[in-house]
């Protein structure tokens, strides 16, 4: 982020660069454990049009990787950009190839809003138990594991908190009243 506004490009570089590294470190580095990232992509789709394109193009050229296919599919128009091409590609409204691309680039979209708000999720339920006394890491890791989310929380009984092994009774009470305030 630069000073405190979203910076798509910026977040789109850093995703990148990121995962291409990772996966260079496994492939040069024979002590690490081949992992998700030690194969390296054959095509790298980006969601946008000639900018995002461009910034694709700069993660790979900066990790010394070439070789690897990059698109970018602008939304609105359903446009392919592709590097060396002054004009996109315009594929045919309901083409099979269009069809393809578009269920990539929305499974990718899919992904990456469930993702942040599962992160919301837990980011809600850690501030909510950081402000009970008494639970403290170790804590609210059993906390998340039983329960799995604030929504189970909040819908788990006195009773079930009182059962948790290692919460004691005072803080199960505190849990609970946090969890369900009453109005005054």
């Amino acid at each position: 982020r630069i000073s405190g506004k979203p910076d798509d490009y910026a977040m789109m570089y850093e995703v990148l660069t990121r995962r291409l590294a990772h996966g260079l470190a496994e492939l040069s580095d024979p002590s690490i454990a081949k992992g998700k990232f030690s194969e390296l992509p054959d095509l790298i789709l980006v969601d946008g049009g000639k900018g995002q394109l461009s910034v694709a193009m700069r993660a790979l050229e900066e990790q010394g990787l070439s070789g690897i296919e990059v698109a970018a599919l602008a939304k609105r128009e359903e446009l392919v950009y592709l590097p060396g091409r002054a004009e996109p590609v315009r594929l045919e409204g309901g083409s099979p190839a269009l069809k393809l691309l578009q269920r990539i680039r929305d499974e990718a979209h899919r992904f990456a809003v469930d993702y942040h708000r599962r992160l919301r999720g837990r980011k809600a339920l850690q501030s909510l138990l950081d402000s009970v006394p008494g639970i403290g890491p170790r804590r609210r890791e059993i906390l998340l594991s039983r329960f799995g989310s604030l929504e189970g929380l909040r819908r788990a009984s006195l009773e079930e908190l009182l059962s948790v092994p290692g919460l004691p009774r005072e803080v199960a009470h505190r849990l609970y009243k946090a969890l369900h305030p009453s109005p005054d």
